[in-house]
């Protein structure tokens, strides 16, 4: 079982509690937010608390700040070391590099498959279980 935080960026409340529902029975800790500047603020008021989250999950498209300018906020302040991965319905190589540009550490494109979500942020929070 893990004790790993996740923050999940994404301004669809389906898919926030499909990604919840996917790593809550493994013990990770989902903390939400709909779009990037909830999610900033979000990283600041865990950070408040003394909580880090152990990796972020966001989308591109969202309103009031998209995933892309979020993931380069994010690697601007002392979270810059945060693997992200993008969840996305994108599926274009443009889009794929200028996550990467920003920051981002994956690309998984929606819907998406429970395993290969589970794998990839077991491997992104190197829990061992």
């Amino acid at each position: 079982m893990s004790n790993k935080t996740i923050l999940i960026v994404d301004d669809s409340a389906t898919l926030r509690m499909s990604v919840e529902m996917t790593l809550n029975p493994l013990g990770y800790n989902i903390v939400q937010a709909v779009n990037g500047k909830d999610g900033l603020q979000t990283l600041d008021d865990l950070d408040a608390h003394g909580q880090v989250p152990d990796m972020i999950i966001s989308d591109i498209n969202m309103p009031v700040m998209g995933g892309i300018e979020f993931i380069k906020e994010v690697k601007n302040t002392k979270f810059r070391y945060l693997p992200i991965l993008v969840l996305t319905t994108e599926r274009e190589e443009s889009k794929k590099r200028e996550g990467q540009q920003a920051g981002a550490s994956g690309w998984l494109v929606k819907p998406f498959q429970p395993q290969t979500l589970i794998a990839v942020v077991k491997k992104f929070t190197r829990t061992l279980s």
